[in-house]
């Protein structure tokens, strides 16, 4: 697939979209019969969706016509969304990526009744690797997911569906989860906007928290006011949550239309420690480092800063690993599973009396890790080491060697599931092969606000949103 600047094509976004329901210029069931249309149309080739919901799409599409003709206005009343098939939708199956046969959600999740509540129209849920555990989307009983960009390779994981619908124009917002950088990834490799929120911004309900603490759901969208906007939406607790932090002291999408005045921002290239060789692509270094001479221009002072990662990998594992095994006891039949998603399992069992001290030892990582904003607001960081990665890479592969190859690709993004503070991807820019890759402004806690004010400042002199495949 070719790129194009053209804005006589160009999708229309999230906002567009409620403000042409609003004026009477188009209808829901336009909107949702023309999505359907473009899902049926590259399912074929993208393999973004693992359901497509058309029949209840179509009528919760009149419903909101004729609740918009009453002069009623919600958030994102009439407009289509698509939901990462980890999310439970009532009258569907969650597979997360597994084969085998689930049960069917009673009920949906909290993010969904909140989509709901604000008008949105849920026409999907998007693909997803095993239990999230991989950058590449691919799954046992499917195609791989492809990027739009180029088919040859992947737009990442584990959202990838979700980015490829969004970046394909499909839906112009989507939502996914970010356990070890899985919205933050497909973003970057899609060239869109992803963002991971302070954990407990959003409700993971029915689990009080997802993977121990490390996941997240979060928006990915063309541009930061449809994300902020998204996310606005999105964004709230219920009792059982064990993560609740203070709401925001206004909307996400006001922060997004605010200067955030002159800022110190530390450019860190190093990457953690993983047990790989972790070299830095120089094309992806170049940039990024594009992107930090962009920030200087709008007058922040970008200064140089090595990251002081630690040994956050042993703090890591032992949640990442118990979570897979938490989601494998899901399961009636784990015999259906990918072998590495057995031998995941399985670490998670042995590792599991080292959880409590993981969990234990968060607050003084923080401590550690948090020196930096010391003397920087914010940390511009790659949100990769690699351009995206052949959607072949890991097929066939041992678990050792595909934890090789994903950690040499992503080891950038997992120290901040472990702290649980926010991260925005932006688009950096396309290496010489025409492969999107990204970069992320990483703040400490509860810091969205700031990081989108940024990411929006930056978008107005990139106009990333005017790419698109």
């Amino acid at each position: 697939m070719s790129t194009t600047t053209s804005t006589t094509t160009r999708p229309l976004g999230l906002r567009e979209q409620v403000e042409l329901l609003a004026r009477g210029e188009t209808t829901s069931r336009e909107l949702i019969d023309a999505t359907l249309e473009r899902i049926a149309a590259a399912q074929p080739e993208l393999g973004a969706f693992r359901v497509v919901l058309a029949d209840d799409a179509r009528a919760a599409a009149d419903e909101a016509d004729r609740r918009l003709a009453a002069g009623e206005r919600l958030p994102l009343l009439g407009v289509p969304i698509a939901v990462k098939d980890d999310t439970d939708i009532a009258g569907q199956e969650t597979r997360f990526g597994c084969c085998g046969t689930f049960a069917v959600a009673t009920e949906d999740a909290e993010i969904v009744r909140r989509l709901r509540a604000a008008g949105a129209v849920i026409v999907g849920k998007t693909t997803t690797p095993e239990i999230g555990q991989w950058p590449i989307t691919v799954g046992q009983d499917c195609e791989p997911t492809r990027n739009p960009w180029n088919t040859a390779y992947s737009p990442g994981g584990s959202s990838g569906g979700s980015a490829a619908a969004v970046a394909a124009g499909l839906v112009a917002a989507a939502v996914g989860s970010d356990g070890a950088g899985s919205v933050r990834i497909p973003a970057s490799w899609t060239n869109l906007v992803g963002i991971k929120p302070q954990r407990g911004r959003i409700s993971t309900w029915p689990d009080a928290e997802a993977f121990e603490g490390l996941t997240v759901h979060g928006p990915l969208a063309r541009n930061v006011g449809d994300a902020a906007l998204l996310l606005d939406v999105l964004s709230g607790n219920v009792e059982g949550d064990l993560h609740q932090p203070a709401p925001p002291e206004e909307p996400f999408a006001v922060a997004a239309t605010r200067d955030p005045g002159k800022l110190r921002i530390g450019l860190a290239l190093n990457p953690p420690w993983v047990l790989v060789s972790r070299r830095l692509d120089p094309d992806v270094r170049l940039r990024v480092e594009r992107l930090a001479q962009s920030l200087r221009d709008l007058g922040h002072e970008v200064v140089e800063r090595r990251m002081p990662y630690g040994p956050v990998g042993a703090i890591f594992m032992p949640r990442s690993m118990g979570g897979v095994r938490a989601w494998t006891e899901r399961l009636d039949d784990v015999s259906v599973l990918d072998p590495r998603t057995l031998e995941n399992a399985k670490t998670g069992r042995i590792l599991g009396p080292a959880l409590r001290l993981s969990r234990a030892a968060e607050k003084l990582y923080g401590r550690w890790i948090g020196r930096v904003f010391r003397d920087c607001d914010v940390v511009l960081a790659p949100t990769t080491a690699t351009p995206p990665l052949p959607v072949e890479a890991i097929d066939g592969l041992s678990n050792f060697r595909t934890d090789q190859v994903v950690a040499g690709a992503c080891p950038y993004s997992y120290p901040w599931n472990v702290l649980g503070w926010p991260g925005v991807n932006v688009p950096a820019g396309f290496t010489g092969a025409g492969l999107p890759v990204g970069a992320t402004l990483l703040g400490p806690h509860a810091s969205e606000s700031l990081l989108i004010s940024v990411a929006a400042q930056l978008e107005r002199v990139e106009r990333w949103d005017e790419r698109h495949p």
